[in-house]
């Protein structure tokens, strides 16, 4: 997860670096950056009516240029950027969907119960034309969809009896606004009632009616009545220009943000005093100020900050998230986390998908899951003060030049989805090519694996998953009268060998118990050696060379020797390894005690059972060669306490038969510990 959160930030710094350079080639190429303010004196007549268009200013009464001009400049400063969006914007002909409503619960649900939105219906009653004509109706919808207003058309034939109660009984548009400024409130619906049956027209009744919503201030006594309000938690959006009613844009903007963002429009028209403003620090108008608890804000000076509606709301979700904004947010970016699998696995490709679907599904649910307890956790009477703090932080943090080069960025890539997804590729086709490259140098087989190879492997995982789920191997309370598993007891009572032998994860071996076999002495070898007498057999010369080369060569040496020689051998302590250690040619315990039991004592030919784990079965005897264990070669216990050669028993667990070899039991399962006997006390009593 970590690795996928670090590739996810280097390609945001990646997309970060690549804007700057798109930046630096606009201004090589065009001598101006997006943040550069245009003359609208320089601009075409269609340019400025384009600006107009997407600020939601009506220009159906002016001829002239100069007077476009002019309305250009009261709404605001014209910068670069805009410019270069507004002009995009106009030549991309998108059609723009209209929602067909079937009825009075589809219109219910889309109209009536929506309550941050503005929804403009064409009403066709029965029998009846439309009001608007098809084309007109196209470009209309075309024009209100700039400033997020939905439209739809409902059909009288489809619900009769809704229209007759609605008192529809001719056709007409219907506009449905919030009708309060609290957040989730009523909407009121509103009949179009003019006589002109025009695109400018409508529009005019659609702005006219969203700016009603917005508080307006016509005199400085109610600005300064209206500034100094103890409202110690609102934000609030001032725009004073110049102006019969405020651009369409804003309109919709406090739609939108109805219950967090107030919205106030300053009509500075017939002001002759203007002292209060400069007093505000508000020298020229048109301006727009944003003013929080923290202090003002002019919206506008940074980077990004155009006069459009998706330029400030871009602006005020920084500033005044919703938990859908954040909800929506970590969505994305968990998402764009999770398709980092598809290149950092390899191997073969479905091997990629599969990865990658199951990572998108437990990337997602585990972020639901984590939003459940958020949402109940903000719901608390008592965490008002913790939101309120975080809004600050955001507020803090998001009015930062460094936050506006983030928006800015922001709305550039989601205008140009094929950029964003080609870099996004481009990104991780550089992380699949060195992580191919780190595990290549590993030394990795499953680079190289192709699709049936890694299918294979996935069906024999899934079945010996099936069959043999694997146990752990930590200590649990034994409550049940149960001693074997029922699974193992299920295994019994069918015929095994009928069964395909599904494959067994091999790593739990590595965690079984692996110790020396050693024997309790007394005397040392040097001593042994001068009791045997010259006298004796060929066999006891040899043993006596055997000694003394023991002698000469330490212990640790010949264990060393041995060990890596052991691979080749049978078992310990019974055949030689090829690397000849005399360590190697001792013999077990027992056939030395032979030798020399007449002259040794009990406790002389006694295994070392303190070296032994607690949970294993005493023994001298590995079942599986049938020889005595030697003193020092390797042993390995399972989990049933039984102990064998290590050699022995990894052949036969490598062998496919994960059971132990005396009793059965899974060796991949834990059992319940073996307690030894106290022994009897061989002390006399006093």
């Amino acid at each position: 997860m970590w690795v996928k959160l670090c590739c996810l930030l280097l390609y945001f710094l990646a997309l970060f670096v690549l804007a700057r350079v798109f930046e630096a080639v606009a201004w090589y190429e065009s001598g101006f950056l997006a943040t550069q303010l245009v003359d609208p004196v320089a601009l075409s007549f269609r340019k400025l009516r384009t600006i107009l268009e997407c600020r939601g200013l009506g220009h159906s009464g002016l001829p002239e240029k100069k007077d476009v001009r002019e309305l250009v400049e009261k709404s605001g400063d014209l910068m670069e950027g805009e410019l270069y969006s507004a002009l995009k914007e106009e030549e991309a002909s998108e059609s723009v969907s209209s929602t067909n409503f079937s009825g009075e619960m589809h219109f219910y649900e889309l109209v009536e119960d929506t309550k941050d939105g503005i929804w403009l219906v064409q009403v066709i009653a029965n029998d009846r034309s439309p009001l608007v004509g098809k084309v007109h109706w196209e470009k209309m919808v075309k024009k209100v969809s700039r400033f997020g207003i939905r439209t739809g058309t409902f059909n009288c034939s489809s619900d009769p009896r809704y229209c007759k109660r609605r008192g529809w009984l001719k056709s007409t548009l219907i506009m449905s606004v919030p009708q309060t400024s609290t957040s989730k409130g009523k909407v009121m619906l509103k009949e179009y009632s003019g006589r002109k049956i025009e695109v400018e027209h409508i529009f005019k009744w659609i702005t006219a009616h969203a700016a009603s919503r917005i508080k307006t201030i016509y005199n400085s006594e109610h600005l300064k009545e209206e500034w100094n309000k103890s409202d110690q938690y609102r934000v609030k959006i001032y725009l004073f220009a110049n102006l019969d009613q405020p651009p369409a844009f804003f309109s919709a903007l406090s739609v939108k943000f109805t219950g967090r963002v107030e919205f106030i429009f300053v009509n500075v028209e017939n002001w002759d005093n203007k002292s209060y403003m400069a007093e505000i620090g508000i020298y020229k108008t048109p301006s727009y100020i944003l003013r929080t608890p923290e202090g003002i804000y002019r919206y506008g000076n940074n980077t990004g900050e155009f006069i459009s509606l998706r330029a400030m709301d871009s602006f005020l979700r920084s500033l005044q998230p919703e938990v859908n904004d954040l909800f929506v947010l970590s969505l994305v970016l968990v998402n764009l986390m999770a398709w980092m699998d598809l290149f950092i696995t390899q191997g073969a490709t479905i091997k990629r998908f599969v990865v990658l679907i199951s990572t998108l599904g437990t990337y997602n649910s585990l972020l639901i899951i984590s939003w459940l307890p958020v949402l109940g956790f903000l719901q608390l009477p008592y965490l008002d003060s913790f939101y309120e703090y975080s809004l600050k932080l955001f507020r803090y943090s998001n009015t930062t030049t460094l936050a506006s080069w983030v928006r800015a960025d922001w709305m550039f890539y989601s205008s140009h989805p094929a950029l964003f997804l080609s870099t996004y590729l481009g990104h991780g086709l550089l992380i699949d090519y060195f992580e191919k490259k780190r595990r290549r140098n590993n030394n990795t087989d499953e680079v190289n694996a192709n699709n049936l190879e890694w299918l294979s492997s996935l069906w024999d995982w899934y079945t010996s998953y099936l069959f043999h789920p694997i146990a752990s191997f930590q200590h649990f309370p034994f409550d049940s009268d149960w001693d074997e598993d029922p699974d193992l007891f299920l295994e019994r009572l069918a015929f095994p060998d009928l069964w395909l032998h599904p494959l067994i994860p091999t790593d739990y071996i590595k965690n079984l118990p692996m110790w020396r076999f050693q024997c309790l002495s007394a005397h040392s070898d040097d001593e042994m050696l001068e009791t045997f007498p010259d006298s004796e057999s060929d066999s006891d010369s040899e043993n006596k060379e055997v000694f003394s080369s023991d002698r000469e060569v330490s212990e640790d040496d010949e264990l060393g020797t041995c060990h890596r020689c052991r691979e080749g051998a049978r078992r310990c302590g019974v055949e030689a390894c090829s690397c000849g250690s005399h360590y190697c040619h001792r013999e077990p315990c027992e056939r030395r005690a032979g030798s020399y039991s007449s002259r040794s004592s009990p406790r002389d030919l006694e295994p070392d059972w303190s070296a032994w784990p607690p949970d294993m079965l005493h023994c001298t005897e590995c079942v599986v060669c049938l020889e005595n264990f030697a003193k020092g070669c390797l042993l390995m216990g399972l989990p049933c306490g039984h102990v064998f050669h290590q050699n022995c028993i990894m052949k036969w667990l490598a062998g496919g038969r994960h059971c132990c070899p005396v009793c059965r039991w899974a060796s991949y399962k834990k059992k319940q510990p073996y307690t030894h006997p106290q022994p009897l006390s061989s002390e006399p009593p006093s």
